[in-house]
């Protein structure tokens, strides 16, 4: 419901500021798209990597760290999907398990002028031309659509259609792509709630605060099938254009390593990794109706 793991209005106008003033002081150089930017082999030696910690790679993710993204609320174990790929990342990076160091980073953090303490960041954060003025990603490494959540026996729960929502009080976490998904794409007639974190969020839709939330489809699947027993997942949808929302790996602007991180994201799609962790770790196997 976020990166991925995307804000009450004052938070909000905070963190516009705060990106403005990045981009207005960013060098033209930095500042232009270098999402999919591949370095050679030879420019990525282990010993040579630009860290923050030499000799270690330091990954932030938020904290709690859901289902199925993280499991146990501990990244460091490598189980969960993203727990997996930044293992595997690290892996072709050529870092042991124990070569890697993660650090708690809240999702409105991330867009701090002033730095970052990570190497990369991996949270469900969703690759939007916005931020990538402020920031750099990675290529994207999953790619999913936002459902909605209801509970069992709620008129949402029968929503056949993106329609259906308008008039319901619907809520997703603050900064999340989900929360922009529910005011450009269902666009309901009275405002979302911007919850803090998802088990706010959750909380608010059993206590009846709420008729509908939004998060990307595998925590969705998570949500419905483990947390909320009475929960109905009613359908997902597509943003942008139709187009399904990517995740990416957050750097610092400029930031050196991350060409070499493509090249590691590219050798693990070309050789069936990514494919199968996703496999491992998310729930792409249910039917959910398609809300339009």
């Amino acid at each position: 419901m976020r990166p991925h793991r995307h804000p009450r209005t004052a938070a909000a106008l905070t963190a516009a500021a705060l990106a403005l003033a990045v981009a207005a002081c960013a060098p033209e150089e930095e500042a232009k798209d270098r999402t999919g930017e591949v370095a050679d082999a030879a420019d990525c030696a282990t010993a040579d990597l630009p860290l923050k910690q030499s000799g270690v790679l330091t990954v932030g993710t938020d904290s709690p760290a859901y289902e199925p993204w993280f499991s146990g609320n501990d990244p460091s174990n490598g189980k969960g999907f993203e727990s997996a790929v930044a293992y595997a990342v690290a892996d072709e990076l050529g870092f042991s398990k124990d070569q890697v160091k993660w650090i708690k980073v809240g999702f409105n953090g991330l867009f701090k002028p002033a730095g970052t303490d990570f190497d990369f960041d991996i949270n469900q954060i969703s690759i939007t031309p916005k931020r990538d003025e402020v920031v750099d990603f990675s290529e994207g490494y999953y790619a999913a659509s936002q459902a909605v959540i209801a509970l069992k026996g709620s008129p949402a729960a029968d929503a056949t259609s993106l329609d259906d929502l308008k008039g319901l009080k619907l809520g997703a976490q603050t900064g999340t792509t989900s929360l922009t998904a529910i005011r450009d794409v269902i666009q309901p007639d009275d405002d979302p709630a911007v919850l803090e974190d998802t088990n706010i969020a959750k909380q608010e839709l059993e206590n009846g605060q709420l008729d509908a939330i939004v998060a990307d489809l595998p925590t969705a699947f998570y949500i419905t099938a483990v947390e909320i027993p009475d929960g109905q997942l009613v359908g997902q949808f597509q943003v942008e254009g139709g187009q399904t929302e990517e995740f990416g790996m957050l750097f610092e602007q400029g930031n050196k390593l991350l060409p070499c991180v493509n090249r590691a994201l590219e050798t693990l799609k070309s050789d069936g990794t990514l494919d199968d962790l996703e496999q491992q770790w998310l729930s792409d196997t249910v039917d959910v109706p398609v809300l339009k």
